[in-house]
C-alpha cells in the first residue's frame, strides 16, 4: 500500500481525522528506563530507536490520550507505525496498560487505531508478555461494562491484531489494510493475500465493516453513542405491525400468510424502527450468515437498542453464535435487546452439522437465558421449531397477524405421523400455531397490530 494511503496514515494524523477541531489531549506514562540496548542487550537496539523518533517525532510506538470524537468523549490509542512497525515492547505495553487503565479509571469507551507489525524482536520474551498486559487490561475493561472499538489500519498483524484489534467489542477496518495473524514476511508464501486483508477478513467474519476514511468519524460516532456507557435503560419498544393482514382462520392459512414473498421483511421492520443501524458482522470464527442480521441501532428518540433479525432462510451456526455475541455484548454494556424471529428452522444440511449446528442453536438459547438486560421478541414471520425458538424471550416473545410457531412444520408432521399431503392442513390445525392459538398457549403476550 502507497505511505501516502489513508491507511498508512501516522497516529497523530489518523487522531486528528477523528477529533477534529474537538482535539485531543496527550498522556504519558512514568519513564521505566530500559538496560543499554534493551532487555535482551541487542545491538544496535538503542541507534535504532534513536532514528525511529528522529524519523516519526515519537518517543514510542504508541500514542494514547483522552479526545472527542463527535459529541463523545473517550480514550484514544493510536499505533506509529513509523516507529519500529508499531511493534510491542515493553515502554509500548506501559502506555497500553496505562490507556486502559485511563479509560477505566474515567468510565469511558476505548478507541484503538491499530497499525502494527508484532511484537518487537529486540525485545525478545520481554515484548512478547506485552500481550499479556493488554489482555488482561482489557479483561478489566470488559467486567467494567466499557466499550472497546479498534480501527485497524495498515498493516494489522501479529500479537497487536490478536489483542487489541481482534480482541475488541467492535473492529472497524480501512480498506486496503493488511490485516491478519501472520506478517507479510513469514505467511506461506503461495497464500492467498485476499485471506490477509481488510476486505478478506470481512468477508470470513471478523471484522464487522469496512469504513472509507471520509465515513470514518461518523461511523466511530454512531458507534460511541450506541454502545455507551449508558445509564439504566428501558426495554426495547415493540416494533409496530408493517402489514395490514387480519388474523388467520385456520393454520393452513397461517402459514400461508408467513410464507407469503409480499410480506414484510426483517429489513423493512429495522428501518422502520431504528434512525441509524450499525451491523455487527460474522461469528468471529471464520464464518457469517447473510441470512441474520446483528448490531446496534440508535431510535428517533436516541435510545440505544441491539437487534437480532432472522431474514427468513434456514439460519446457520455462523447466524446462531453471530447472534450470541451480540446478546452477551448487549447484557456486558447494559442495552435492551430486540429479536425478530422469520426462520423456516435451522440450517440441516451437512455443512451446518460439520459446522457445529447443534453446539451453536445451545449457545442461543444459553445468551438469551443468560441477559441480564430486558430482550424483546417479535416473531414477524415463520417460527420454525427450536431454530426460531433459540432467538426468542421466554416472558416476552409477541407475534405479528402474518406469522406462526410451530414445533415442527405441517409438511413435516404429516410425513412422520404418515399422513397424506391432503391431511397438511388438519394437521397444522392441530399443531395450534396460528397467532391467536400461540396467545391462547401463553407463550405470546400479544398480537401485535
Amino acid at each position: 500500500m502507497p505511505a501516502d494511503s489513508p491507511a498508512r496514515a501516522t497516529a497523530r494524523e489518523t487522531i486528528a481525522l477523528l477529533t477534529g477541531a474537538a482535539g485531543f489531549t496527550e498522556h504519558r506514562p512514568p519513564a521505566h528506563p530500559l538496560p543499554p540496548d534493551g532487555p535482551l542487550g541487542w545491538a544496535g537496539y538503542d541507534a535504532a530507536r534513536e532514528r525511529a523518533g528522529t524519523r516519526t517525532g515519537e518517543e514510542e510506538s504508541v500514542v494514547y490520550g483522552t479526545g472527542v470524537v463527535g459529541d463523545r468523549a473517550c480514550v484514544l490509542l493510536a499505533f506509529e507505525f513509523g516507529f519500529l512497525g508499531g511493534s510491542l515492547g515493553r515502554r509500548t505495553g506501559d502506555r497500553l496498560a496505562a490507556a486502559y487503565e485511563l479509560a477505566l479509571t474515567r468510565r469511558l469507551p476505548l478507541l484503538a487505531l491499530v497499525a502494527t507489525g508484532g511484537s518487537r524482536m529486540q525485545e525478545g520474551m520481554v515484548a512478547l508478555t506485552q500481550l499479556q498486559r493488554v489482555a488482561a487490561a482489557s479483561t478489566r475493561l470488559r467486567a467494567a461494562g466499557l466499550p472497546q472499538i479498534a480501527v485497524v489500519r495498515d498493516p494489522t498483524t501479529g500479537g497487536g491484531w490478536a489483542t487489541v484489534g481482534a480482541g475488541a467489542d467492535v473492529v472497524l477496518a480501512l480498506p486496503g489494510a493488511q490485516v491478519g495473524f501472520a506478517g507479510s514476511r513469514v505467511r506461506p508464501a503461495d497464500a492467498d493475500p485476499y485471506a490477509y486483508s481488510a476486505e478478506g477478513q470481512f468477508a470470513a467474519g471478523q471484522v464487522d465493516a469496512v469504513v472509507p476514511p471520509g465515513a470514518l468519524a461518523r461511523t466511530v460516532t454512531h458507534w460511541l453513542r450506541a454502545l455507551g456507557p449508558h445509564g439504566a435503560l428501558p426495554a426495547a419498544p415493540l416494533p409496530r405491525a408493517l402489514s395490514a393482514a387480519p388474523l388467520p382462520e385456520t393454520g393452513r392459512e397461517a402459514v400461508a400468510a408467513a410464507r407469503d414473498p409480499r410480506r414484510p421483511r426483517a429489513e423493512a421492520y429495522l428501518a422502520d424502527y431504528f434512525g441509524t443501524r450499525l451491523s455487527l458482522h460474522g461469528d468471529r470464527c471464520g464464518g457469517a450468515d447473510p441470512g441474520l442480521l446483528c448490531g446496534f441501532g440508535l431510535r428517533a428518540d436516541g435510545l440505544p437498542v441491539a437487534y437480532v433479525a432472522q431474514c427468513g432462510t434456514p439460519t446457520r451456526p455462523a447466524g446462531y453464535r453471530a447472534a450470541a455475541r451480540t446478546i452477551r455484548l448487549a447484557d456486558r454494556l447494559g442495552v435492551p435487546v430486540l429479536t425478530l424471529v422469520d426462520t423456516p428452522g435451522a440450517a440441516n444440511d451437512a455443512e451446518a452439522e460439520r459446522a457445529g449446528a447443534g453446539a451453536a442453536i445451545a449457545d442461543a438459547f444459553a445468551a438469551v437465558a443468560e441477559a441480564r438486560v430486558p430482550v424483546t421478541t417479535l416473531v414477524i414471520g415463520e417460527g420454525g421449531s427450536g431454530g426460531a425458538l433459540a432467538l426468542a424471550a421466554p416472558d416476552n416473545t409477541h407475534v405479528t397477524a402474518d406469522s406462526y410457531f410451530s414445533v415442527i412444520a405441517p409438511e413435516l408432521a404429516a410425513a412422520i405421523l404418515k399422513r397424506p399431503p391432503s391431511e397438511t392442513g388438519a394437521t397444522a390445525d392441530q399443531l395450534r400455531l396460528r397467532p391467536q392459538d400461540l396467545l391462547e398457549l401463553g407463550f405470546a403476550r400479544s398480537i401485535v397490530s
